[in-house]
C-alpha cells in the first residue's frame, strides 16, 4: 500500500486543479485518470468543441462578400479539421503532462510532489482506494488523509435511442466522423446542441435539424437571447423543430429515420445521414464504489456535497459530479477550494455562484453573468434593465458585425445594485469581467460609472447602458426604439434582491 497526504480521483480540469492546489501546500498528492490527461475539459468537451467553433467562424468570414475582397476556392475537409481541433487538444494536453513530470518528485527545498497513476479507481473504505490498471504492478492500493473525487460527466442517453456511435452519436464521437455528413439531426437544443448546430451549419456542408421540445430554444434565457439566436440558425439553414417530441429514432438503410410528436398531435418522420444527441450530462460515479467509503449520492445520481465536502469528512467531490455548475472553470474553482478546505490556517469562505460568468459558443458569441430577466421574474425582484444594441457600437460597425446587444440588469431603487447582464455579439466575452466582479461585491451601476473604457470597443455597450440607467445616455431611447430599451419593473409584493 502506498501513503499519501492527498488522492485525486479524476484528472480534468477540477481534479488537476485541486492536485495542483495540494502541490502548493507542500502534500503528497496521487492522481488518478483512466483516460487522457485533461479529462472532457480538453478530449471531447470544452477546448475541442470551442476549438472547432472558432474554426467554422473563420471559415465563414472568409465566405463573406461584403468586407471589399472576395475570397477564391475556398474549402474545407473534415479530416483536415479534425486535424486541426487534435493538434490543439494535445498542445494543452502536453502542459499538464510536462507540469506532472517537473513535479512528480520533491526536491530539497520543497516536499509537494505529485504521483500520477493510470487506471480505474473504486473506494475500499474512507481513505483507501484500489486502482485497476494494467501497469501498476501490486501497487494498486492507495491510502490517503483526505481524497478528492473529480471524475466529472458523461452524456446523457436516452433509452428508446441504440447510440452506436457511427449512425447515432453523442459529442464524444463528433471527431470519429470521416466527412461533414450531408444532414444531421441534433436531438436537444439546450447549450451543446445549438453550439454544434451553430458549427455544423457554418461549414454549410451539412442541413441540419434541431429538435426543441419547448416553445423555443434556450428556454432557461430570456426571450429576447433565444430569439436572436435562433433567427441566426435558421439564417444560416437550420431548421429548428419547435414544440417536437422525439418519437422514435433508428437506423434504416444505413440512414437515421427519426419520427416527431408536434404539440399539435401531428407526426413527421425525416431520414438524415447522422444523429447527434444532445440532452444533457450524467455524473460519472459508477464503478467507484461510494457506498464502501459512505459517501452519498442525490436522487440524480451527484455526490452530495456542501462546499465540495461530501457526507465523509475527510472526501471532497468537485466539478461535474457534484449538482453544482457544470463549467471547466467553477470545476477548477472547487478543486481549489477543496483543498483549501483541507490545509488553509483559516476555513475558506464559501463558494458563492451568484456572479458565475460563462460563454455560449453561437451565432452570436453569448456571455452571461447573473440574473437574467426570467429568473428576476421568478424571484420577483424588482429591476430596471438597459439593453444596447450592437448596431450602434462603433467596433462593431467597423467589424460589420452588428447583431447583438449588451443588457444590464440593477435593482429598481436608489442603490440600483447590479444584478446581472448578457452580452450576445463580436467579443461578447471581454464585456462581462467587470460586472462580474461587481456583482460579487454587491455594488452599484454608480461604481460602474468609473469604468473608462477605450474607443472603439465593445465594451462601450457597457458604458452606455449605464449610462441609460441614468439618464444620460448620448443615444435617446425614443429616438431609437429598435435599437435601445429601457424598462422598469414592479411588483405587489416585491422580494429584496
Amino acid at each position: 500500500m502506498r501513503n499519501f497526504d492527498v488522492c485525486v480521483i479524476g484528472a480534468g480540469p477540477a481534479g488537476f486543479a485541486a492536485a495542483m492546489r495540494a502541490w502548493d501546500y507542500g502534500k503528497k498528492v496521487c492522481l488518478i485518470e483512466r483516460g487522457l490527461l485533461g479529462g472532457g475539459g480538453i478530449h471531447n468537451g470544452a477546448l475541442v468543441s470551442k476549438t472547432m467553433w472558432e474554426l467554422s467562424r473563420n471559415f465563414r468570414t472568409a465566405l463573406r462578400r461584403d468586407r471589399g475582397y472576395t475570397s477564391l476556392g475556398v474549402e474545407v475537409d473534415f479530416k483536415q479539421v479534425a486535424h486541426c481541433v487534435s493538434t490543439a487538444a494535445n498542445e494543452k494536453m502536453a502542459q499538464y503532462e510536462r507540469q506532472l513530470s517537473m513535479l512528480s518528485q520533491p526536491t530539497p527545498s520543497f516536499p509537494g510532489s505529485i504521483t500520477t497513476m493510470t487506471g480505474t479507481a473504486h473506494f475500499v473504505d474512507e481513505h483507501t482506494v484500489f486502482v485497476d490498471g494494467n501497469d501498476l504492478g501490486n501497487e494498486r492500493l492507495i491510502h490517503a488523509d483526505n481524497i478528492v473525487i473529480a471524475t466529472g460527466s458523461r452524456p446523457r442517453l436516452l433509452d428508446n435511442i441504440a447510440i452506436d456511435g457511427h449512425s447515432i452519436m453523442t459529442s464524444d464521437h463528433i471527431m470519429r466522423l470521416e466527412c461533414f455528413p450531408r444532414s444531421l439531426v441534433i436531438v436537444g437544443a439546450g447549450v451543446i446542441g445549438c453550439e454544434f448546430a451553430t458549427i455544423f451549419a457554418s461549414y454549410g456542408k451539412t442541413k441540419v435539424y434541431l429538435i426543441d421540445r419547448a416553445d423555443r430554444i434556450l428556454p432557461f434565457e430570456d426571450y429576447d437571447v433565444a430569439k436572436l439566436c435562433a433567427t441566426r440558425l435558421e439564417a444560416s439553414g437550420v431548421t429548428i423543430h419547435h414544440q417536437a417530441d422525439l418519437a422514435s429514432m433508428e437506423v434504416v438503410d444505413g440512414m437515421v429515420e427519426y419520427t416527431l410528436r408536434y404539440h399539435t398531435g401531428a407526426l413527421e418522420t425525416i431520414r438524415v445521414e447522422k444523429a447527434l444527441v444532445s440532452v444533457g450530462r450524467v455524473p460519472n460515479t459508477k464503478g467507484l464504489k461510494l457506498e464502501n467509503a459512505g459517501v452519498k449520492l442525490t436522487q440524480w445520481g451527484h455526490i452530495e456535497d456542501t462546499d465540495t465536502r461530501t457526507s465523509v469528512p475527510n472526501i471532497y467531490a468537485v466539478g461535474d459530479v457534484t449538482l453544482d455548475i457544470a463549467l471547466v472553470s467553477i470545476g477548477e474553482i472547487e478543486g481549489r477550494h477543496a483543498v483549501d478546505h483541507m490545509y488553509s490556517e483559516a476555513p475558506p469562505a464559501p463558494l458563492s455562484y451568484e456572479n458565475v460568468s460563462s460563454i455560449m459558443f453561437l451565432d452570436p458569441e453569448v456571455a452571461v453573468v447573473g440574473l437574467n430577466e426570467l429568473k428576476a421574474q421568478e424571484l420577483k425582484i424588482p429591476y430596471k434593465v438597459a439593453v444596447y444594441g450592437c448596431s450602434l457600437v462603433n467596433r462593431a460597425i467597423a467589424m460589420r458585425s452588428t447583431d447583438g446587444f449588451i443588457k444590464l440588469l440593477v435593482t429598481n431603487d436608489d442603490e440600483m445594485k447590479i444584478l446581472g447582464m448578457r452580452a450576445l455579439g463580436e467579443h461578447a466575452s471581454t464585456s462581462i469581467e467587470a460586472v462580474s466582479l461587481m456583482i460579487h461585491q454587491g455594488r452599484s451601476i454608480h461604481d460602474l460609472t468609473e469604468l473608462l473604457h477605450p474607443h472603439p470597443a465593445v465594451t462601450e455597450a457597457l458604458q452606455d447602458c449605464v449610462r441609460m440607467l441614468l439618464g444620460s445616455s448620448i443615444l435617446k431611447p425614443h429616438v431609437f426604439p429598435s435599437e435601445l430599451r429601457l424598462s422598469s419593473i414592479t411588483y405587489a409584493n416585491p422580494t429584496k434582491a
